[in-house]
Formats: structure tokens, sequence, C-alpha cells
């Protein structure tokens, strides 16, 4: 239980309701993570939008996006987020627990193309030290055919990661999985 009061998915009411139903069909279920947001239906209804956007992304692929994650939650320490995001590998994306361990350790051992390596490893750069991400690093992206929208977008993700990972620890979600 998170140390906010939340709305559980058989009493929930209203728009909450709404969106747990939307999340249920998603995941078969309503993630401990999520329900910290239905405190403020306002940030859940965003939150899935957002899920929505990039689960139907044209371009960064599921695998792509997971590994972002959990990287980007290795900086932050957030242990839900790395666990979960290493299981979405496996269970979603056909990784081995092999393939999720080199690349935590070693990105490039990942199996994600060069091209997708590449836009995690600027997206988690901007997540750690924003301020070092340079010119050559987005021209670098547009190099292997990344669009402006792309790149806005792997960054965003990374960015919205890590509010995700602060209000998990913050309010002390517990693993659901």
């Amino acid at each position: 239980m998170a140390s906010i009061k939340t709305q559980a998915p058989e009493t929930a009411t209203g728009e909450v309701a709404d969106i747990y139903a939307q999340i249920t069909n998603f995941f078969g279920g309503v993630p401990t993570p999520l329900r910290v947001l239905s405190a403020n239906p306002l940030w859940l209804r965003q939150q899935v939008e957002a899920m929505g956007y990039y689960m139907s992304h044209p371009t960064l692929s599921f695998a792509t996006l997971a590994t972002l994650r959990m990287l980007v939650s290795m900086g932050t320490e957030c242990a839900y987020c790395i666990d979960r995001n290493a299981a979405f590998l496996i269970e979603r994306a056909g990784w081995t627990a092999d393939q999720v361990a080199a690349a935590k350790t070693d990105l490039d051992k990942s199996p994600l193309s060069e091209r997708e390596r590449a836009m995690v490893k600027v997206a988690v750069k901007a997540s750690k030290a924003p301020r070092t991400v340079s010119e050559a690093d987005i021209e670098s992206l547009r190099a292997l055919g990344w669009s402006d929208a792309d790149i806005l977008d792997g960054i965003q993700h990374a960015a919205r990661m890590v509010a995700m990972d602060i209000l998990i620890d913050a309010f002390k979600v517990e693993r659901d999985f």
C-alpha cells in the first residue's frame, strides 16, 4: 500500500473507475504505481494517455522504450521500475534474462539495433545530466534516421520515467509482481 490514500480498483468510482477499466484491459489489472495517481484523476488520465501514445509509437519500439525505462530507473535507483521493465523485456519483448543483464551493464551487448541503442543512450544521458546533451548528440540521432519528434519523444519518455520513479519511491509503492 502506498503512503497516500488511493482508490482501489474494486471500489473506484467515476473517472478513476473508467480509467482503471482501460488499464485493466491492457495489463489485466491496475499496477500499484498507477493506483498512486488515482489521488488526482488528472495525473492518472494523463499517464494513461501517454502510455497509450508510447505503446503505439510509430518508431520507438516496445523493447527500446522498456530498455530506456529500465536504464533510467537504474540511475534513480527505483528498484520497482528496474525489475518491472526487466520483466517486460523478458515477457513481452522475448529477451532472455542474460540479454537483460547484459543491457544493464553494457547497452552495446543488448539485442537492440545500433540505432535504438543510440536513442536510449541519449535519452538516459538526458535523464541524468540534461545539460550535457550536446548538439552533436542530437545530430548523431538525426544521422541514424531519427526525426526531431522521435528525439523529443525519447527524451520526454525518459523524463516521465524519472518523475514516476520519484513518485513510486516517495510514496513507498509496493511491488505487485
